[in-house]
Parts: structure tokens; sequence; C-alpha cells
């Protein structure tokens, strides 16, 4: 049976690690940097952990970078039995390089990993399987001074990789770590997105997986994402399944309505993502004297406090897009215009991002320094 979430001080993993004999040149990878793009190009190396009910976490090891090879009976391609986490490594102006609040990933996956089934990685030695890659690609993170917000996309993943035709949790899983080089997720830049509100499609119902980050809650965002599409939006608005009356998240990211006399509100935990970028936005909003209330939130309190002028601004975050503001809301007959304003949403967005690349003061200690 997989072990319950637990949370070491000192991590455990035995972590062997192999350079590869064809790096990357440092022309191509001049070139990668200049233009990145978002989950393109992957970096010289990747680590693996495997896990057995016998053994445990074992034969941690970091590798040159390289295809997997699976039968075709693995369990995750069946039963879909896999959690993953997405989180950056960012150079600071010395040189150094750093990751944001990694434990909180970790802890995150380990939530994750205990609502699909899945032995737990204790979150230090999560934030040890990360460090190890980044160290050994550090040339990927991209250089502090490079124009735009690059970073080194860091992709932590877990799955069932027994060969084993059967509804039961796997007794064979793998953990491993890929990072990829990142310019802005969205191509035009910081901008407010239009959202599409689906009104046929959910996310997730009490009791489901709404929570976790597992691959099968985004796989059934993408059919919703091709409507929104459709209707020349970027995003898709998730209503809750019970009542189909109150605002979850979008595809991938979390929401603040920013309201005209300074508090915010944002959508309460239970079927909806705990983002590590919420949480943070949370705390820089008390900082910068903005309450913050977690409550449940209607659709029809978006949609009449942004025409009457009590929702001044409206924005979503997340791990790759940061900060975005949220300009129109659409759906089936009707809209609602963009809020007024991006001011505090842009004030949030740098302070963070300031912080994340090292041209502020940590004062809450959320920066991991690896190298």
């Amino acid at each position: 049976m997989p072990t319950m979430p637990s949370t070491p001080s000192t991590p455990s993993l035995h972590i062997s690690t192999t350079l590869t004999d064809t790096p990357t040149s440092d022309e191509r990878l001049a070139e990668i940097h200049a233009d990145p793009g978002f989950g393109t190009h992957f970096t010289d190396h990747m680590l693996t952990v495997e896990w057995t009910p016998d053994a445990g976490w074992h034969d941690a090891r970091v590798t040159p970078y390289a295809p997997l090879t699976l039968d075709p009976a693995t369990a995750v391609l069946h039963y879909a039995q896999e959690t993953f986490e997405g989180m950056k490594a960012y150079r600071h102006a010395d040189g150094s390089v750093w990751t944001f609040r990694p434990e909180e990933n970790g802890a995150r996956m380990e939530r994750s990993s205990h609502r699909l089934a899945l032995p737990v990685l204790p979150a230090a030695d999560f934030v040890q399987a990360v460090d190890a890659l980044v160290t050994a690609d550090e040339r990927w993170v991209p250089g502090a001074s490079e124009a735009g917000e690059k970073s080194l996309y860091v992709r932590p993943f877990m799955f069932a990789s027994e060969a084993f035709l059967g509804v039961r949790p796997a007794q064979h899983v793998t953990f491993m770590v890929i990072a990829s080089p990142a310019g802005s997720y969205f191509k035009g830049g910081v901008r407010p997105v239009t959202l599409w509100l689906t009104e046929e499609y959910t996310r997730a119902g009490r009791g489901g997986m709404g929570a976790a980050k597992t691959g099968g809650n985004y796989a059934s965002s993408l059919v919703a994402q091709q409507e929104a599409t459709a209707h020349g939006c970027d995003q898709v608005v998730f209503l809750d399944a019970q009542e189909g009356r109150y605002v979850e998240e979008l595809g991938g990211m979390n929401l603040y309505f920013v309201h005209d006399d300074g508090r915010i509100v944002t959508p309460g935990l239970g079927t909806i993502l705990e983002g590590i970028t919420r949480a943070s936005i949370i705390e820089l909003a008390g900082k910068l004297g903005h309450q913050v209330e977690e409550r449940p939130f209607s659709i029809d309190e978006w949609r009449d406090g942004v025409r009457s002028g009590r929702i001044t601004e409206v924005f979503a975050c997340g791990t790759a897009a940061v900060v975005t503001p949220v300009g129109e809301l659409r759906w089936d007959g009707g809209s609602a215009p963009a809020p007024a304003s991006t001011d505090l949403t842009m004030r949030i967005r740098q302070a963070l991002v300031d912080v994340q690349h090292g041209r502020a003061d940590d004062t809450f200690g959320w920066m991991h320094r690896v190298v």
C-alpha cells in the first residue's frame, strides 16, 4: 500500500549522476534561449527514481535525456494513475540559480499521490531530486540579463509503470523530473485574456480529483478549451458541478476578483487545485494592504459586479503564466465587458516576478537556492 503523506526534514535519496557525452552546443543553446517558447525544448538530462513495495524508493539517477521504453500493458496507459508538478528555476543577477517554494510543490505532490493511490515521495526527497536535475543542467537556466521573464520550467511527474492489466494500485511506480527553458506562456505577452464560460462541461465534483494535480483533470478540460477557442477566447471558465452557479477555475489557472473597496475574492478550495502561486498571492496581497476572502463566488456576482463597477479587476494566476489580467467574459448568448482596470493586477504580478528573479528582497522566505 502507498504510504501516507509525510515530510521529513532531511532528504534520503542516494542519487547517481551520469552526464551525457553529447551535450547541446553553446551555439544551439543560445538559439534556444533566444526564443524558448514553452515546453518545446528539453535539457540534456532527466532524473528517475523507482518504487516497489519491497524496495521502496530506489535507484535514483540523473542520466542523459532519452525516450522511455514502455510495455503496451503499462498501467498508466490504461488507468491514468499519475501525478505531476510544475515549477521554475530562475537565474539571478549574481549567476546563482533558485527555485520558488519547491517544498510546497513537494507537499502538493504528496497530497496528489495519496489521492491517486500512488506511493508518496517525501517532500524533502522531491526537492533533492529537483535540485539534482537543475544542478546537472544549470547551463540551461536562461541568464538574468536576457530579455523577458525567462526561466527553466521544471516538470516532476510520477506514473504507474507496472505492466499489468487490472484495476488496482500499481506495484511498480516511476518518478521523473525533466526540464525545459521557458519564455512567456502567452505568445502575445501580458495582456487581458478573453474567457469563455462553459455551461456544458465541469472539471470536478465533490469527492473527486479536482484538488489533485493529475493529468485527468487537464484531459477533461481540453474539449471545453476547444469550445472556448471556437468562440475566439483564450481560456475556459468552469463552474461547480453540483449547482452550476459558482466559479471554480480556468483550465489551468486560479481566479481573483478585485472589488472597488480593495477586497479581493478568490474561490475557496475543495474541488479546485491548491495553486502555489495562488497561495503566494494571498500573502502578497495582504502585505500590500488588501484583504483576501476565500469563499464561493457565483457567476452572477462576477457578471453583475463588472457591469456595476463593484468589481474593478479580474486576474488569473498559475506557475506558467504567473499572473495575467482577465478581460471580457463570454458565454452562449451574452458577454460581460472587461473590468475597468489592471493596476493592482500588474502591481501584484511585478512584485511576485521581482522576488522570483531576485530583483526584490525575499521577505517571505520563498526562494530556495540550488546553485
